[in-house]
């Protein structure tokens, strides 16, 4: 598994298996793909298409390329992470890579975080650059973590970024 993927799977705290619980592909009202299980909305750009992974996460991005994993963690929204705790994981795991911080944005309902990374090479160079975030948003008692994956652009993890930020529960608070 490629580096990134890692640390997406990390920083997304081990949810492995936490999407059984309420992620699953389906059409919304809107013709858009949404989890249907248990009545979650991601909004997602004209052209994405959205699937539950082998993992049972939801994944979005335009066809045939997933750029957007969230996980559910039912009952955990308390738990939402400040930005100070989501910018720590992220230094803890890119040891070995250079990133900068690019957007920061907190609310009471959500934490997104931007970065740029290249990984660090063994001749002491530095790799290419790519786009990333990581956020959590919080609704109604529910935690949903996300995170764009390797391969993602610029533009796609603008987009991520956006749905992440939008996520809602059908007869939920925003």
């Amino acid at each position: 598994m490629a580096p990134a993927s890692l640390l997406a799977l990390s920083l997304l705290g081990g949810c492995k298996g936490c999407g059984q619980q309420g992620a699953a592909s389906d059409t919304g009202e809107d013709g858009r793909p949404s989890a249907s299980r248990s009545g979650v909305k991601v909004p997602l750009p004209d052209g994405w298409s959205a699937q539950v992974a082998p993992d049972d996460s939801f994944q979005a991005g335009p066809p045939g390329r997933p750029v957007l994993r969230v996980d559910l963690k039912r009952g955990e929204g308390a738990q939402l992470p400040s930005i100070e705790t989501l910018v720590e994981r992220v230094r803890e795991e890119l040891k070995d890579f250079e990133f900068s911080l690019d957007q920061e944005e907190e609310t009471e309902r959500y934490s997104l975080l931007r970065i740029t990374l290249a990984p660090r090479l063994a001749d002491g160079g530095v790799g290419p650059e790519a786009p990333g975030f990581f956020g959590a948003r919080r609704v109604g008692n529910d935690l949903f973590l996300c995170a764009s994956l390797p391969g993602a652009s610029a533009e796609d993890v603008l987009r991520a970024t956006d749905a992440c930020r939008e996520i809602r529960v059908q007869g939920a608070l925003p």
